[in-house]
């Protein structure tokens, strides 16, 4: 981060959803760090995954485990409370975590939702398509996910943009965190054939000078090939700490929600990724 400027704007309460695994602690620490900078409220939650058949019979291995996690996020609020923040923790049981932490957002009215990838095991299962993917498909507010090891700042960031309102909304919130943060802005289009090449210049020349009306430091890429390799392989050659990306491509349709370009830069990049919210 730059310094201690916040990078968003108009934000109030953070959530950071947590297992209390080592593949959260990335966005635990960035969650911690983006609420002492802006200044916010951080509510931690989790949830012990379980079903009601289960817990009839077995209530005490519940009980158990909620008290381990519950001791888990104290840890996490006393993290926070060291360093200045307010912090509400939340347990709860259920089968299905990505319910609870849209509940959890909508009720709060929080601002932005920070997560990490995947969960306990550590596998890059369905994870994707059921809890983040999920929470970003659902969520009331932007969310961010950061990577197990993924290092995020925002000396330069990365906005992609296929020119639907939802990328529009992603370089929108891209060019307000630059200007906020006086980040160095890579605006980047991906197309796969000559015919589609003409529409990713115009997508990548209209944000440009939304960038300009901001006075930010920006340039422009357009690159052939397939989005999601592209978007991952320009992070890492413009050293990018952070990728903003809209929740849908340019259909709009949910079932392509996560399921192409942007769940597959979260499941194979080592960089965190803002996905912003139509307002």
């Amino acid at each position: 981060m730059n310094g201690h400027i916040c990078p968003l704007d108009r934000i109030e309460r953070l959530l950071v959803a947590t297992d209390g695994s080592e593949a959260s602690r990335g966005a635990v620490a960035a969650a911690l760090k983006l609420a002492k900078s802006c200044t916010v409220k951080l509510i931690a939650v989790a949830e012990v995954l379980t079903n009601l058949e289960c817990e009839i019979s077995l209530p005490w291995v519940y009980e158990q485990a909620e008290k381990k996690m519950r001791q888990r996020l104290e840890v996490v609020k006393g993290m926070a409370e060291e360093a200045g923040v307010a912090c509400e923790i939340i347990v709860h049981r259920g089968e299905d975590p990505s319910e609870k932490i849209v509940d959890e957002a909508a009720r709060n009215k929080v601002d932005m939702i920070v997560m990490g990838t995947h969960g306990r095991t550590g596998i890059k299962r369905l994870i994707m398509g059921s809890v983040t993917g999920n929470v970003i498909g659902h969520a009331p507010c932007k969310v961010l996910v950061v990577p197990r090891g993924a290092r995020m700042d925002y000396r330069t960031v990365l906005v992609a943009t296929d020119g639907s309102r939802y990328s529009d909304a992603a370089v929108l919130e891209a060019v307000a965190i630059a200007k906020r943060c006086n980040s160095s802005l890579i605006i980047f289009s991906a197309f796969s054939s000559d015919a589609e090449a003409a529409t990713a210049e115009e997508c990548v020349k209209r944000a440009l000078e939304i960038a300009d009306k901001e006075g930010v430091k920006r340039e422009g890429m357009t690159v052939r090939g397939q989005a999601d390799e592209a978007i991952v392989e320009a992070a890492k050659e413009t050293d990018a700490g952070l990728i903003v990306m809209g929740s849908h491509g340019r259909t709009g349709l949910m079932s392509l929600l996560m399921g192409s370009v942007t769940e597959r830069v979260i499941s194979h990049g080592s960089t965190a990724v803002l996905v912003a919210k139509v307002r």
